[in-house]
């Protein structure tokens, strides 16, 4: 191919760009989307063995060629996250407006690190986060940036607390000099099922995993406020972050965000609120469940998972826009400070990120194409679903319910004996869930609970039926009955 050819502009590049994306999107309906089963069953060993040409070959293959060679091999051995019966993670089926956006910011190229780059790009950003403020009844004073993800946005978030807390408290620049002595002291307490990347960013800070301290939970999995209370009065060392989830990782448990506020402000603690996974509720008549998520210096909120954008997509939102000052720069080849004067905005002493893709395209045009309640009826679809699943479940002589789901994950274990010894009940779901990758019909998640193994449907995706899981639940069955015929549980 001419360069002409491998660049957008010009009648040639035109031409070329219109053949390789109507080629992709073939290769995507006929090696992807068609497929009856979320996944190939393929091993790790059969994938590899595919892929025996050199990566990079001493004379190309031609685009055409390329193409259908990795919709044989990569596509076709990809997991189906808009199939029915992929409800292992949270790992939304992307939905089509959040795809086309996704072309376009692609073909687009532009980078938010100055406004040059972007500018169309960085005032929609900047329209985006507002209306995500105003959505979770943040202040005026609200702002907020796009991430890769909840796992950048906690990080993002516990810096800026850390820092803050650093001045403060020591009189200590942290972005200048490091850390003070005194952080070894420094502690972040949250729910002792928040996500981990709690400890991730604490290790990514210097405080260490052990700085993370976590409170125990109630019967429903939410941070126990008894617990937190004996926490904070006793905890060794020095608090500076507490950190609530809203949609835990497991049973999609909601900590009572607004006692939790109230603690927060008693101990004057930075109060973070990990929404990355119940977020989306802010758009449904079940948003009382956020009640106390106003009160938060921050909230990390996710758009890939139930704003079913395709991946990545985040944001990151402050109660306060001037508390982005702990970790600002300025750049005189991206940011020049004339700029300020001129009221051009500057979004890259917000961001972890220089380079940074224009995801807030993908919310922003789904937002206009469905509008709130498109996407409320979308999302109440999949907790109806989870409330007649665990039902299902609950129902079935072989299987046992670990609790009612509160967002769309339904927690559960195959047990096909009363009586059953844990220890067996374990064996026998770790390796069903084993068998079921390799079956290729049902793709779900593995957990543990209480210690025992157990097996988790997350059920995102809106045209997941009733009848897909009873089917589901049919094939783990199935399977799990010739894991205990093999004998692959034996002592």
């Amino acid at each position: 191919m001419s360069s002409a050819e491998l660049f957008l502009g010009g009648e040639a590049g035109e031409s070329a760009y219109r053949a390789a994306m109507g080629r992709a999107t073939d290769a995507v309906l006929s090696s992807f989307a068609d497929d009856e089963d979320p996944y190939s069953g393929f091993s790790p060993e059969e994938l590899a063995d595919q892929f025996d040409e050199p990566v990079i070959p001493e004379t190309g293959t031609g685009l055409a060629s390329a193409i259908d060679e990795v919709a044989e091999t990569v596509l076709a051995h990809s997991v189906g996250t808009s199939n029915p019966h992929c409800v292992a993670h949270l790992q939304c089926p992307p939905i089509i407006p959040g795809l086309a956006a996704e072309s376009m910011l692609a073909a687009t190229n532009q980078s938010l690190d100055s406004f040059d780059q972007a500018p169309a790009a960085t005032v929609i950003e900047e329209r985006v986060v507002t209306a995500l403020c105003s959505l979770f009844d943040l202040p005026a004073m609200a702002d907020g940036v796009f991430t890769s993800g909840g796992t950048q946005s906690n990080v993002q978030a516990l810096l800026l607390a850390r820092d803050r807390f650093c001045s403060r408290a020591f009189g200590r620049d942290v972005q200048q000099r490091g850390l003070p002595p005194e952080a070894e002291e420094l502690r972040i307490v949250c729910s002792a099922e928040a996500h981990f990347t709690g400890k991730q960013a604490a290790h990514h800070l210097g405080l260490g995993e052990d700085a993370v301290v976590t409170v125990p939970t109630d019967e429903r999995h939410r941070m126990d406020l008894d617990a937190l209370d004996a926490t904070l009065a006793d905890v060794d060392g020095t608090p500076f972050a507490l950190v609530a989830t809203a949609g835990t990782t497991d049973f999609g448990s909601v900590d009572p965000l607004d006692d939790i506020a109230d603690r927060a402000r008693e101990a004057a603690l930075w109060f973070h609120v990990d929404a990355a996974y119940g977020g989306a509720l802010a758009v449904t008549d079940r948003r009382d469940l956020l009640d106390g998520i106003d009160r938060a210096d921050s909230v990390a909120v996710d758009f890939h998972k139930l704003f079913y954008q395709p991946i990545s997509c985040g944001a990151l939102l402050l109660r306060d826009r001037a508390s982005f000052e702990w970790m600002a720069r300025n750049a005189a080849y991206l940011n020049p400070e004339a700029h300020d004067d001129a009221g051009v905005p500057n979004l890259v002493g917000k961001s972890m990120q220089t380079t940074r893709r224009f995801d807030a395209l993908k919310p922003y045009l789904t937002f206009r194409a469905l509008g709130r309640e498109g996407l409320s009826t979308l999302i109440e679809s999949t907790l109806e679903l989870a409330e007649d699943a665990a039902s299902l479940v609950a129902n079935a002589e072989d299987f046992e319910l670990l609790g009612d789901p509160t967002l769309n994950a339904v927690v559960f274990r195959y047990r096909p004996e009363e009586g059953m010894a844990d220890e067996t009940v374990s064996r026998i779901n770790a390796a069903t869930r084993e068998a079921l990758l390799a079956d290729g019909r049902a793709i779900v998640a593995r957990t543990t609970v209480d210690g025992v193994t157990s097996l988790k449907f997350t059920l995102l995706n809106p045209t997941t039926t009733l009848d897909d899981v009873g089917a589901m639940l049919d094939i783990i069955r199935e399977c799990a009955e010739s894991v205990v015929a093999g004998r692959e549980v034996a002592e």
